[in-house]
């Protein structure tokens, strides 16, 4: 099967493929091809690509949202946000240069969105993914443990397709590692290297229910045309300039990984998990184990449903409208009611919003306005998005408000910033701020420099040495970053 899929795609200068089949139950490999021609010298035919170091893609973010579950980060109805973001200069964007908004997590993983993953990896911690893959005996993780950052969850690491087969079987069963058998054992493993509880029985449930949707953007582009689509829980993975594509699938019985490229790392347009491997994939478990339902995967007893809020993936408040249906994990996933909205006292006409301060003694009443992230508004504002905006607070009140201060987003905090010449450079000043700011005023090493809108693009020239760029809003809250500039 891969010798002839690999005769159609050279056609796209794609000459090399590997594929490992491990059966989950004795994790044993059954099948095993590090090369589809050994006699190819012409694409470096002798190299095992089952055992190469390459960039996993997006084949590791199955992982990310399973730890995620566990730690009580959130359940597949949470709702995270997808849109623009800087992590000290690092602005991962989606495969698609797109962002979608407010999306749950369910769709951001069978999507492959990188943004909120890179967000939930900043929130789960690097180092904790990071000795989850060493406990699976990812070999390259651990020598390069000392440069991993957050581009892991959009594969900046070296993995191999022989690792990635054993942490897919992990879903497979249950959330336990075991080593994989590529010869028959002589003698049996210790109890230390036997099995690893890598993730809970609940959370890898959840991962395999929603890699096993097929409604999935990574679906071959033919697939409707092809009758045998098996029933499997998979997830692709492109890496960078399109030089490695994954597709990594399993039912109860088999794991099956595919990896196809150029051993030589030259990448191809047409080189991505789904338009290449996928097929493949799909083919050989059509071959050996077509629709397989005989022990489907089921829930565990200790994970339930719950109703929560659709806006928020939260335990519903008083004014959740729209509930639907979510697992969760007791005891552990996230508990707090939700706050998509939040009520507020507003004079009659809505032109001004009150605190507790200055609430005047009649002419008010109280209005539901939606409870937006800074960077949800930033977004909205910048692409049109009409919401429901808080009016500006009551002008006459001399209460400085709680809550969180703007966001500045450019420039960035302790960044470094060259100019080559005395004519000098100009830097964006821009911040996101909260949904009830109307006005912002920006201060250059203490110095008033310009009042602006919210999303509103400012420049300014900044002073060489050390620069103090202050943001206040419209609420007397301030933030500071401080730059250098050479």
């Amino acid at each position: 099967l891969t010798i002839a899929h690999i005769r159609v795609v050279k056609n796209f200068n794609i000459n090399n493929a590997s594929v490992v089949v491990v059966d989950n139950v004795t994790m044993n490999v059954v099948a095993y091809l590090g090369s589809p021609n050994f006699a190819d010298a012409l694409h470096a035919g002798q190299v095992d690509g089952a055992r190469a170091s390459r960039s996993p893609g997006s084949a590791l973010k199955p992982l990310i949202y399973a730890a995620a579950f566990d730690r009580g980060l959130l359940t597949p109805r949470s709702v995270l946000t997808d849109v623009p973001i800087d992590f000290s200069g690092y602005a991962p964007e989606n495969y698609t240069r797109t962002f979608h908004g407010h999306v749950t997590a369910e769709e951001a993983l069978s999507h492959s969105l990188n943004v909120p993953a890179v967000k939930l990896l900043h929130e789960l911690g690097v180092n904790h993914l990071v000795a989850l893959l060493k406990k699976a005996k990812f070999q390259g993780v651990s020598r390069q443990e000392p440069h991993l950052g957050l581009s892991l969850a959009l594969g900046g690491c070296g993995v191999s397709l022989v690792e990635m087969a054993g942490l897919y079987a992990t879903f497979a069963n249950g959330g336990v590692w075991r080593p994989l058998h590529l010869l028959p054992q002589a003698a049996p493993l210790p109890d230390s290297l036997r099995q690893i509880n890598l993730i809970s029985p609940s959370a890898a449930y959840i991962v395999t229910d929603i890699l096993t949707k097929v409604e999935r953007p990574e679906l071959p582009t033919d697939y409707e045309r092809n009758p045998h689509v098996p029933k499997i829980a998979w997830k692709t993975g492109t890496s960078y300039g399109r030089r490695d594509a994954w597709s990594i699938g399993y039912n109860a019985r088999y794991t099956v990984a595919v990896w196809m490229g150029n051993f030589s790392g030259e990448g191809s347009p047409e080189l991505t998990g789904a338009g290449m491997a996928t097929p493949l994939l799909f083919k050989i478990f059509n071959a050996i184990d077509y629709n397989s339902t005989i022990d489907w995967f089921v829930p565990p007893d200790v994970l339930q449903f719950r109703l929560v809020c659709a806006e928020s993936g939260l335990p519903p408040s008083e004014f959740c409208q729209n509930k639907v249906q979510d697992f969760f994990l007791p005891g552990i996933s996230p508990a707090k009611t939700c706050e998509h909205a939040k009520y507020l006292f507003v004079s009659a006409n809505e032109q001004f919003s009150y605190c507790a301060h200055c609430l005047p003694a009649q002419g008010y009443k109280r209005k539901l306005y939606p409870n937006l992230l800074p960077e949800m508004v930033a977004f909205n504002l910048s692409n049109h998005i009409g919401f429901a905006q808080i009016p500006p607070h009551n002008p006459d009140c001399t209460q400085l408000l709680a809550g969180s201060p703007p966001v500045i987003t450019s420039p960035i905090n302790g960044r470094e910033y060259l100019t080559a010449d005395e004519e000098g450079i100009e830097l964006l000043l821009s911040c996101n701020a909260g949904n009830e700011v109307k006005k912002v005023y920006w201060y250059i090493n203490n110095r008033f420099y310009q009042t602006a809108t919210v999303g509103q693009k400012v420049f300014f020239k900044p002073p060489r040495g050390e620069v103090k760029i202050s943001c206040s809003d419209d609420k007397g809250r301030n933030t500071n970053a401080v730059i250098m500039v050479r």
